[in-house]
């Protein structure tokens, strides 16, 4: 993949937004729209979108388990099990 075929300037995405947008959606792989040659905005398809937000939120819950563990508010599974077991039991 070259990042640097699908970088645009704002005057293309005016007037060429659909074909922009049958890019996006053909190929999966963002658009970085630039103004004044800086980048502003990325132009991606609602799939590859939701698929980078659920893997951010992955991430999150990963990191937040990791800090979790090392403040030593985890438990050994044979615990939790355990715990569980008598819940249902009772």
């Amino acid at each position: 993949m070259k990042i640097s075929t699908d970088i645009k300037p704002v005057s293309f995405l005016k007037s060429k937004a659909a074909d922009m947008l049958k890019q996006v959606n053909e190929t999966h792989r963002p658009i970085i729209i630039t103004q004044n040659g800086e980048p502003r905005a990325v132009l991606q398809d609602p799939e590859s979108y939701e698929n980078m937000r659920n893997a951010i939120g992955l991430l999150k819950l990963i990191s937040l388990g990791e800090e979790d563990n090392l403040k030593g508010k985890s438990k050994i599974q044979d615990e939790v099990f355990s715990s569980l077991e008598k819940l249902v039991d009772s």
